[in-house]
């Protein structure tokens, strides 16, 4: 026994021997890089022919070592922690409008004000072109520039210079900045058979109040079911993420682990607070933008049996920053942590390496883990939040992507139409109503026809493709007969293509339009006329056999 003991002390003495040595080579590497990377600007300072520029060569050398650890870890000098401040807090100071650049002008246009914002209050609408802000002329400037020169200190003035499009009148409003934060809710309300449902766009704070208000609100108008919509929801303050979760889950709950390589940076977050509702049936709908926040709320939802999750795989960003601040009014946002939530599973479907420059893998499902939810459903690590029900939304058809981004079709055909329609009605039908004509399509359709509109149809690349490999491998001959009738089948035909993809494309028109009538939370109520999720979520509620099935609830 007692040689045992010994051999154990020898073989522990000799570990912690090698690993001061492995932690000795480590800091010697980091000593050694650190005075190498001194020195070699020292001498360009001195030596160089040219004066060097500080900031953008040492700049330049902290991007590339930040660009090969995460996207997440950041650095933002004294001037842009703006930005950074923004980030945290979705806030910002500004006149509260989306802008876009329109091609076929070749000039910054307002895209869609916000509800109850300096914008919308000084009557801009869709489409006005941006001339000047005060004395700055805009009409040569880039989307990037326009913004910088419209956002400012809360309480300051400018004077808009903009033109109206749809009657050729330049006008001039006095505008007065103020801090702006898109809604965290933009829209909640009841549907059909007392299902209450609720948007949440991003985990900013004081949302889960918000969520909070609404629900309580919902359920005194006795809301017997709830659908809480986190589809792309990027994320944001975890701390709210659990406060959301602790609305349905009792209190002494652990919801998320942070983790990391300083013990001290490590948190766990329980819910500190009695529930509101633990048994009202609960859906939450994600798909592959719902991340980071979005995550811990579906994923500990899922763990604790305490909701359906329907939609596709989420993101898979289980990963936590922190800030640090630094030298110079500076500050480093950096990963620290990875989160696990109840189950003990990590959601991160990206590994992160960091030889050759940094590259990126994606963890295949054969390598993720097993974990259990609290009543025994089994849930897998790695790769986001799977839904326990799969309900894939339909398509955006390759046509419809060309005709509504404003970076593929010069001529605007869509922003056009949409800018005219506004100006011949005063006044739409409420959101959950409107819908455009066969009429009006058809007045669209023929607009594109006329326009000049082109675009790249991706069957037809796909068979040129296919051609030049089949010649290439010597199949083509024989095939030939074979691929001159699947060619005539895959010509591009505008015409037919419009009228193929007819219902999507109502459906992006119909939602601009209603934007610029009842903003943000039209669009929502707008978009839930058609929504295969909805539809679904409100079917699991209406199944209560299956819904307590789904959860393994008896």
């Amino acid at each position: 026994m007692k040689k045992i003991l010994l051999i154990i002390a020898l073989c522990s003495v000799a570990l912690t021997h090698t690993q001061a040595q492995t932690d000795d080579k480590h800091l010697f590497n980091v000593t050694k890089n650190l005075d190498t990377f001194n020195a070699i600007y020292k001498n360009l300072e001195m030596l160089y022919v040219d004066t060097l520029d500080a900031n953008e060569v040492v700049g330049t050398a902290i991007k590339a070592m930040l660009r090969s650890l995460d996207p997440y870890t950041e650095y933002y000098p004294e001037e842009n922690m703006q930005e950074l401040k923004e980030l945290y807090t979705g806030k910002f100071a500004g006149i509260g409008a989306l802008i876009r650049y329109n091609l076929q002008l070749k000039r910054v246009v307002i895209d869609e004000p916000y509800e109850g914002m300096p914008a919308a209050e000084a009557g801009l609408k869709k489409g006005d072109i941006i001339l000047a802000i005060d004395d700055s002329v805009m009409t040569d400037k880039d989307v990037s520039y326009v913004s910088s020169h419209l956002r400012g200190d809360p309480g300051t003035t400018f004077v808009l210079k903009f033109k109206r499009p749809s009657t050729g009148k330049k006008m001039e409003k006095k505008i007065t900045r103020r801090t702006i934060q898109t809604p965290a809710v933009p829209y909640y309300g009841m549907q059909q058979g007392q299902i209450g449902y609720l948007c949440l766009r991003q985990f900013t704070e004081g949302c889960a109040k918000e969520v909070r208000r609404a629900y309580i609100e919902m359920k005194d108008k006795g809301m017997r079911g709830f659908v809480l919509d986190l589809r792309n929801n990027g994320g944001g303050s975890e701390s709210e993420a659990v406060s959301i979760v602790n609305m349905f889950v009792p209190k002494d709950v652990l919801i998320v682990s942070n983790r990391g390589k300083m013990k001290r940076a490590n948190h766990d977050y329980y819910t500190k607070v009695e529930p509101i509702d633990t048994v009202m049936p609960m859906v939450v709908m994600v798909n592959d933008n719902s991340a980071s926040a979005s995550e811990i709320t579906a994923g500990a939802l899922q763990d604790l049996d305490r909701a359906v999750i329907i939609g596709t795989r989420t993101y898979g960003k289980g990963l936590v920053q922190m800030s640090i601040d630094l030298p110079y009014n500076g500050s480093l946002k950096l990963t620290s942590n990875k989160y696990y939530i109840p189950s003990g599973r990590c959601i991160q479907a990206i590994n992160y390496k960091h030889a050759k420059g940094g590259y990126t893998e994606h963890i295949p499902d054969s390598l993720t883990h097993v974990f259990y939810t609290r009543g025994g459903r089994e849930v897998r690590d790695g790769g986001g939040i799977k839904p326990d029900v799969e309900v894939v939304p339909d398509s955006l058809p390759n046509i419809a992507y060309y005709l509504a981004s404003s970076g593929m079709d010069s001529t605007e055909v869509m922003l056009n139409y949409e800018i005219e329609y506004i100006r011949k009605h005063p006044t739409i039908a409420p959101p959950e109503q409107f819908q455009l004509t066969d009429a009006d399509y058809e007045e669209f359709k023929q607009q594109v026809l006329k326009s000049g509109f082109k675009y790249d149809p991706e069957s037809e690349k796909f068979m040129e493709t296919l051609v030049k490999l089949a010649k290439f491998e010597g199949y083509y001959d024989d095939a030939r007969q074979e691929f001159d009738n699947l060619q005539k089948k895959l010509t591009h035909n505008l015409e037919k293509d419009l009228d193929y993809n007819k219902e999507q494309i109502k459906r992006l028109i119909e939602s601009d339009i209603v934007a610029a009538y009842y903003f943000e939370s039209g669009t929502v109520r707008n978009a839930l006329q058609n929504d295969k999720l909805m539809k679904e979520a409100v079917r699991l509620i209406n199944t209560p056999e299956e819904y307590k099935r789904i959860l393994n609830v008896k």
